[in-house]
Order: structure tokens, then sequence, then C-alpha cells
């Protein structure tokens, strides 16, 4: 009799490991695919910022917005709403820490790093977009 309970508890913990291991790998998988999606809206969303900052200077004789409350203030808009104001969305914040007359640098960094996303993205004057992993900026 005792010699069943043992079997019946190591068959017990030998299922609890696998179901163990296999949630790990589901967490690890929908932990990826977030982070994919998250990184290609934040991609998106600063091409967007830099499609309307450099259509700002266009219709400007080449100079940019000094604040970027000007692209959502202006008639009409060029963005439909302030990025930079937002805490996140999708899990990236984004700010720009250059914005004057001769240009701009704005970028979107995982709120928590490989978790929400792996990947910071920096566009510039130009719409050069570069991108790196966001633990080396940490």
């Amino acid at each position: 009799m005792k010699n069943n309970k043992a079997k019946s508890f190591v068959v017990i913990m030998i299922v609890i490991a696998l179901l163990v291991l296999f949630l790990r790998i589901l967490v690890d998988k929908v932990i990826n695919f977030t982070c994919i999606q998250n990184e290609s809206i934040a991609q998106s969303t600063l091409k967007f910022i830099s499609v309307a900052l450099e259509n700002y200077a266009k219709d400007n004789r080449g100079s940019y917005p000094d604040k970027f409350s000007v692209l959502t203030q202006s008639h009409p808009a060029y963005l439909d709403k302030d990025y930079t104001r937002q805490l996140s969305q999708k899990g990236y914040s984004y700010n720009c820490s250059r914005l004057d007359a001769s240009g701009y640098s704005c970028y979107a960094f995982p709120v928590r790093c490989n978790l929400t996303g792996r990947i910071a993205f920096t566009v510039t004057t130009g719409s050069l977009l570069i991108s790196e992993e966001c633990a080396k900026k940490e």
C-alpha cells in the first residue's frame, strides 16, 4: 500500500513539473509576440511623428517646430495627439530630446526592457530611423 502512494506522489510531481515547463514556454512565446507587436507599433509611430515634422518643415520654409504641441495645435493638425505627453503607449514611451528650428531627434524606448520591447528606436532630421537593443541603453 505504501509503495502505491509513493508512485502516485512521483506521478503527480512529474505532471506538475511538465505543466510548469509548458507554462514557462507558453509565457515566453506570449512575451515574445507582445514585444514584436509593440516594436512594430513603436517604429510606425516614430515614422508617423517624423512625417509630421517633415511636413511641418515643408510648410514653414524648412523650419521645424520648437515645441511638439505645435504639431497638434496647428490648423490643420499634423498629428492627432501629443505622443510625448502620454506616459506610455503600447509598452513604449516617446520623447523628443532635440526639437528646434534646425532639426529634431525623437525616440521610442520600451517601458520595461525585454518585457514590453527589446528594441529602442530613434528618428532624426531627414527621417533617419536608428534602432538598437534597449539593454545597451540602460
